[in-house]
């Protein structure tokens, strides 16, 4: 590594400082650019200005130069000159990296390699892209393999200002395979305020993933600290910027576990530069009802389960009757007759084909009148068009449908379906047994669909029922973290989402904290629509502790016996402490206050983690020990650096430094051993730095020793 030595113009270091500073020149150049275009005779309606002037907005946005961020974290200096589309950033249509404008790169010169691209007056890149093809080698290239590349430069910076740089040359036989100590240095950075992106540190088998090709679905099992969330986020990134024209017609979709964790991560993409993605719980995207209640374990499970798709496509269906009667449709003095055998070889035809309910009742009038229209031709007569669509609004015609086809309230269905109990058995015949079918029924409904004691559950079955009235519409691209938890028919609605786009799947096996977990990802995949989609599994960790992870892993065999014990590559000494407090609950108290004292004196952030049930104990300890608190999801103030976390919201965040209150408290929290384990197990692989436990009860069977 260099540090700085020297501020002439021969010190290397100080050339790249100067080229950072031309480059934030430049950007804000470009910013200016667009923030002087004149709109008012380049459209012509309001309607048209209003869009250009948000695409604007969102572009002089998206050219933000982020003071504490970046601009350019790394530099290529390529052997040979390569093809031009290799070069191209479409950033901004830029082809090489100096020659102004020049077909490709001339040997011996060099990118360098940011988080946005940004040209010269002339229109030649200054800093290209992490996502252009030219960029790629920064991430992959090695000594076996070094992708024509002479030397990978990465740059250090200390509050946004360049301070060091560490050369590898791939082609020299003589240096040796080291770690490099600024990528270690940018993975350890203390972790205060929300998630940050990991653009500068994206691992080879990372890269792979976030690259691969927009058509197909991602699922990748990632042990703690393997940076899966990370890598979904940064994969958008990069499909906007390779599909950005498609996406932008589709739209993509984040899907997290709760809103404390899109809290967290909700900062990544706009530092790269994207700020037009959305983002929801499974929860909020299933929002058809209130929610009001809550079922008990056995209901959710069976409410959950993709055996409740065909309960509800029955009763979707079972309005349908076949008519007994004739159709006579009476157009001025000339009667019509479709007969009652005609009438029903239309409906079956409809039921057969399988289409969704509510457009089969709107193709249903039209293909009555066109069996009127038949008659009509046969009789000598020339109807068009705009007869056959005044014959589907007849009346006759309009009673027909609403008494053999009639419409279907999503939630009124549903609401039935939990209420009734015939209708219920009627249609769960075969599928639930009796024991099932009284678990997800209602005892006390509510006096009205609003009042109903909707629980989540529940509104997934609505989404459901609302699918099977009328499709839902599909997204290019969803990201779906923190999988493991869904139950197969919450995959059925993600996978609703995205029936024609395609999906990156996140998940553990072994952070399953729900009775309903994921088994296994083949099946998961089946219930989301995406059964070839490929599954990669990254073991090894960049961010929890060798000492932490193998601590936790201890738990594997009983939560997840199939899954490899994932390793790190940060091998770092006393970063795990137990502390068995012997004088009661009080003493239990004051030493997890005194265990967030000691992680508070050291920088970066600090989660208490601890069961959900002892959180308000807790927050009344650290008001009168004077220690101010965040909840999760919140930490964007400098002033608070300790979070106290329920172990129920856990899952997906990071602190530098975590305090475990019980642990035997966090298992008993859950309604089953295993679940409390994987809980459990969330809990321990929180933190980046360093893990203090802190028990008075004994610690679970496979923790002790």
């Amino acid at each position: 590594m260099h540090a700085p030595t020297d501020h002439s113009a021969t010190d290397p270091l100080q050339r790249e400082r100067d080229h950072l500073a031309a480059s934030r020149s430049a950007l804000k150049a470009m910013r200016e650019d667009v923030e002087s275009l004149d709109l008012r005779d380049v459209t012509g309606t309001w309607v048209s200005a209003a869009v250009l002037q948000n695409q604007i907005e969102q572009r002089i946005a998206a050219l933000a130069d982020l003071a504490h961020t970046p601009l350019f974290f790394g530099r290529l200096d390529y052997l040979h000159a390569i093809s031009e589309h290799l070069a191209e950033d479409t950033g901004g249509g830029a082809r090489s990296a100096s020659g102004k404008g020049g077909g490709g790169r001339r040997a011996g010169e060099r990118f360098y390699i940011g988080r946005r691209h940004v040209h010269d007056s002339d229109g030649d890149p200054m800093v290209i892209d992490w996502r252009a093809p030219v960029s790629q080698p920064f991430y992959r290239a090695s000594r076996t393999d070094p992708m024509d590349v002479e030397r990978r430069r990465r740059f250090g910076y200390t509050g946004g200002e360049l301070t060091a740089y560490e050369d590898e040359n791939l082609t020299d036989p003589a240096e040796s395979d080291t770690r490099s100590a600024l990528l270690a240095a940018e993975i350890e950075k203390p972790r205060v305020g929300p998630m940050r992106d990991i653009v500068a540190t994206i691992q080879p088998e990372q890269d792979e993933i976030v690259r691969a090709d927009i058509a197909g679905t991602v699922c990748v099992q990632g042990a703690p600290g393997t940076g899966k969330t990370a890598v979904g986020l940064h994969r958008v990134a990069y499909l906007l910027y390779a599909h950005r024209e498609r996406l932008a017609r589709t739209g993509t979709l984040v899907i997290g576990p709760n809103r404390s964790f899109l809290h967290y991560i909700e900062q990544v993409l706009p530092a790269l530069g994207e700020l037009d993605v959305a983002q929801a719980t499974v929860q909020e995207l299933v929002g058809h009802v209130e929610v009001r209640g809550a079922d008990t374990a056995e209901a959710a499970t069976v409410k959950g389960d993709a055996r409740m798709a065909e309960v509800l496509r029955r009763a979707v269906r079972s309005g349908i009757s076949l008519p007994t009667e004739p159709c006579m449709v009476i157009r001025g003095s000339r009667r019509w007759r479709v007969p009652a055998y005609e009438l029903v070889e239309i409906i079956e035809e409809l039921k057969d084909r399988d289409v969704r309910y509510g457009a089969a009742g709107e193709a249903l009038p039209q293909r009555i009148a066109h069996a009127v229209l038949l008659k009509m031709e046969q009789s000598g007569e020339a109807p068009d068009d705009r007869v056959q669509d005044a014959v589907a609004r007849n009346s006759a015609v309009k009673a027909v449908v609403k008494q053999c086809w009639p419409p279907v309230d999503p939630a009124k269905l549903v609401h039935r379906l939990l209420t009734d109990a015939e209708f219920l058995a009627e249609c769960a015949e075969g599928i639930l047994d009796a024991e099932e079918q009284a678990a997800i029924r209602w005892t006390k409904p509510g006096r009205s669909l609003k009042t109903a004691p909707w629980t989540p559950a529940d509104a997934v079955l609505v989404d459901e029922a609302a699918d099977l009235v009328q499709r839902t519409p599909s997204l290019g691209h969803v990201v779906l973290d923190e999988a493991q938890d869904l139950s197969p028919m919450q995959y059925r609605a993600v996978g609703r989402r995205c029936s024609t786009g395609s999906a990156t799947v996140l998940g553990d096996l072994a952070q399953g904290t729900t009775p309903w977990a994921t088994g296994s990802w083949p099946e998961a995949l089946q219930h989301l629509g995406k059964p070839t989609a490929h599954i990669e599994e990254l073991t090894t960790g960049f961010r929890v502790p060798e000492e932490v992870i193998a601590y936790a892993s201890r738990l594997l065999p009983a939560i997840a016996p199939g899954l490899a014990p994932a390793t790190s590559i940060r091998d770092t000494p006393g970063s795990l402490a137990i502390d068995r407090v012997l004088d009661g609950p009080d003493g239990l108290t004051e030493a997890v206050i005194e265990g967030c004292r000691k992680a508070l004196a050291r920088e970066g952030s600090t989660g208490l983690i601890a069961a959900d049930d002892r959180i308000p104990l807790l927050a009344e300890a650290l008001t009168e020990a004077g220690l101010p608190f965040l909840a999760p999801g919140t930490e964007t103030s400098t002033e608070a650096r300790l979070t106290l976390v329920p172990a129920s919201l856990a899952k997906g965040l990071e602190y530098d430094y975590v305090v475990l209150d019980e642990p035997a408290a966090v298992v008993a929290g859950e309604p089953d051993e295993r679940t409390g384990l994987r809980r459990l197990y969330v809990a321990l692989t929180r933190a980046v730095s360093g893990l203090m436990v802190v028990h008075s009860e004994p610690l679970p069977e496979q923790l002790r020793g």
